[in-house]
């Protein structure tokens, strides 16, 4: 009974740490780059006139070379953050993909203690990056030559459809948007961790290593769990050698932390953001598929 226990209390401890507490870690990260993500929509809205704002747009086609350069910094608050600029149509969707694709999550301080040399590392930031700029551009390139564009959303839209009072000021506004956001996410990050803890991951990893090829796909939908889990099984995978640096890759194109997250949240859309979704997964398997058999590419990686 007295090892029963032990076994059960241990399960205890390790459930509240690993899943509420760092879920309430992961979120708590997330609420600066929130609040000030939502205080700058705000601004635009209510102080900025309207030629800055049409500044902001205007220069939208150079979106995804800053977009993809920004994701490429080691957390996901900037991918959270371009999330709700594009539901104010502040930036274009190829600005938000680039974000997207660029982001990293953790992947980055995983590598450096896993052993990576620095070459590697610097070779697997500029392929996501390169890869997000041209994914970027040529989503905003198409988009135009279709004729298509991204329906003109007043912010004070979303703010009608939170219920935050926006008349009571900018502060206000920027606070409420920021704490149903974070509850939101909260809730979510709380049953992905419940998710990982309980299937665990030697499973997770047993299944990337005995599907060759097949786990590019894996990795690329596996990637989109909004939080950092993805991006750490990922490279503590491809750290120890289970997986190839191209099935990472895979999963770290389409991991773009909370910001799918977010999206889904806040823009009303649905296919919009489907659709979004779909081609993440596409450009992380194929692009990861090339990392692995592309000779030029697979020395590099």
């Amino acid at each position: 009974m007295t090892l029963l226990h032990a076994n059960a209390s241990e399960g205890i401890v390790g459930f509240l740490d690993e899943v509420l507490w760092h879920g309430f870690l992961d979120t708590l990260k997330l609420i600066p780059f929130l609040f000030l993500t939502y205080l700058l929509m705000e601004f635009i809205e209510h102080k900025a006139s309207g030629k800055t704002l049409g500044f902001i747009k205007k220069s939208g086609p150079l979106g995804p070379l800053p977009g993809a350069l920004v994701g490429a910094v080691p957390q996901c608050g900037f991918s959270a953050a371009a999330a709700n600029l594009y539901t104010g149509r502040v930036i274009t969707v190829g600005t938000l993909v680039a974000v997207f694709l660029s982001t990293s999550d953790e992947m980055l301080p995983i590598l450096i203690t896993g052993g990576f040399p620095a070459t590697d590392i610097l070779t697997i930031l500029a392929y996501k990056i390169v890869v997000a700029i041209a994914v970027g551009f040529a989503i905003d390139g198409i988009l135009r030559l279709l004729g298509k564009k991204d329906e003109e959303i007043n912010i004070d839209e979303l703010c009608d459809a939170d219920d935050c009072h926006c008349e009571r000021g900018i502060l206000h506004s920027a606070i409420h948007h920021t704490m149903t956001t974070s509850l939101f996410i909260l809730l979510v990050t709380i049953i992905i961790n419940a998710a990982v803890f309980f299937i665990g991951e030697d499973a997770l990893a047993s299944v990337m290593r005995n599907t060759p090829v097949l786990s590019h796909a894996i990795a690329a939908v596996f990637g989109l769990i909004p939080n950092c889990a993805a991006s750490v099984i990922l490279a503590s995978l491809a750290s120890e050698g289970i997986i190839t640096a191209g099935t990472m890759m895979a999963g770290l194109f389409s991991g773009s932390g909370v910001g799918i997250l977010i999206l889904f949240r806040v823009n009303k859309n649905l296919k919009q953001n489907l659709t979004i979704t779909a081609l993440l997964v596409a450009v992380g398997f194929v692009f990861g598929l090339l990392a692995d058999f592309v000779p030029f590419l697979a020395t590099l990686l």
